[in-house]
């Protein structure tokens, strides 16, 4: 009921209020943000006056909970991509993998015969 006798109206298959009906007047304007602020603000004051010893003491005690703090910190999408040749052209492809191979014949020998297992030799491209 409201404060002057009337029923509140409110669907009957949900029980939620109708539009315009606000219930019994809800939690006062600012009243969360309030809290939220004065937490963040006593937070702020812990941290300042005791943060780094408190890091180093889970950092020596309970070095699992270090790590998934850290981890939350972490930005969702880190781009490990780590391909220096990622952007290369097809003929940059190439001319790496010639330059490879004149390293690593010396230890192969003459068309992979010393330490061949069977695999296919790259055609020769001299």
């Amino acid at each position: 009921m409201t404060d002057n006798n009337q029923p509140i109206a409110k669907d009957a298959a949900t029980g939620r209020f109708l539009a315009g009906n606000s219930g019994n007047g809800g939690r006062k304007k600012g009243a969360r943000s309030k809290l939220g602020e004065q937490f963040v603000q006593a937070l702020q004051e812990d941290f300042e006056a005791n943060g780094v010893a408190a890091i180093e003491v889970v950092r020596a005690e309970r070095p699992q909970d270090y790590l998934k703090i850290i981890a939350s910190l972490m930005p969702k999408d880190v781009n490990l991509n780590i391909n220096p040749m990622e952007d290369a052209t097809d003929d940059e492809l190439i001319q790496r993998l010639r330059d490879l191979e004149s390293v690593i014949r010396p230890f192969i020998g003459p068309e992979g015969s010393s330490g061949d297992c069977g695999g296919t030799s790259a055609p020769k491209t001299h």
